[in-house]
């Protein structure tokens, strides 16, 4: 039974592991596109509501992704929608800073250390997490 329980340990860590990398590529995938992108001060409009997963055993909590408007050089107005969630409604008229594609202006990302900071939490948390599981199933009583 136990060997059970260590495939499972396992399947979680690859798991986990995949879907972090997959994220931290993303990430830098992001930043090395943005770092060489105009950046300009965007004007929010609105918001889009959504959900957390709830995952961890959390509940459920709504989260709003603002939406927002731009000029290039030219004058040309280009609208986007951040892919960074505030928990309040973000303010319509507040600036937020953006990067966009000169090429391809329609393309644009909110400027934000909020998600290599989000990953630079949760890579120790689901480190300590697979050991604590680990010795868990190590010490677990099995009838």
């Amino acid at each position: 039974m136990r060997i059970i329980l260590y495939i499972v340990w396992a399947l979680f860590v690859v798991a986990a592991a995949f879907a972090m990398v997959h994220a931290i590529r993303k990430t830098r995938r992001q930043e090395q596109l943005m770092a060489s992108w105009p950046k300009v001060q965007a004007t929010v409009t609105g918001s889009v509501a959504g959900w957390t997963s709830g995952g961890g055993g959390s509940s459920r909590s709504r989260r709003f992704f603002p939406t927002y408007q731009f000029t290039d050089p030219r004058g040309t107005l280009f609208m986007g929608k951040s892919e960074i969630s505030t928990a309040a409604v973000p303010a319509p008229g507040s600036l937020i800073e953006v990067a966009y594609n000169p090429g391809d202006p329609n393309e644009s990302l909110q400027v934000s250390s909020a998600p290599r900071t989000t990953l630079g939490c949760l890579v120790p948390f689901f480190a300590v997490f697979a050991v604590a599981l680990f010795w868990f199933i190590s010490v677990f009583p099995l009838g």
